[in-house]
């Protein structure tokens, strides 16, 4: 069973960067697809950022140029995904998700196991 635990968020100032870690754990193969998600309070968790096993990003468009996410690439670290963060806006202030999915194939379907860590809260304020 793949577990996943973040790390790294907490109290910003506005204009301030934080660096979140999230490292899976219980499967040692890479997971095709890792990235972050947000939930606000009282708003849908929505996405932030995701990358590929193979390196290939994409980003919500609110969060490009200010957030970078990026992954391990060490053949005992490749399943940990990092989210900088830079001119946080109070406005981000969320608790932040990591997701993973791994692809498989299931005789001849094509499936997916999707799995969430629990959240780490950034707040961003002065």
């Amino acid at each position: 069973q793949v577990q996943l635990v973040e790390s790294g968020g907490g109290l910003v100032q506005p204009g301030g960067s934080l660096r979140l870690s999230c490292a899976a754990s219980g499967w040692i193969f890479s997971l095709d697809v890792m990235g972050w998600y947000r939930q606000a309070p009282g708003k849908q968790r929505e996405l932030v950022a995701t990358i590929t096993s193979g390196g290939s990003t994409n980003y919500a468009d609110s969060m490009k140029g200010r957030f970078t996410i990026s992954r391990d690439t060490g053949k005992n670290t490749k399943n940990t995904v990092y989210l900088q963060m830079n001119s946080l806006k109070p406005e981000d202030t969320a608790v932040y998700y990591c997701k993973a999915v791994r692809v498989y194939m299931s005789g001849s379907t094509l499936g997916n196991q999707t799995y969430w860590g629990q959240g780490t809260q950034v707040t961003v304020s002065s």
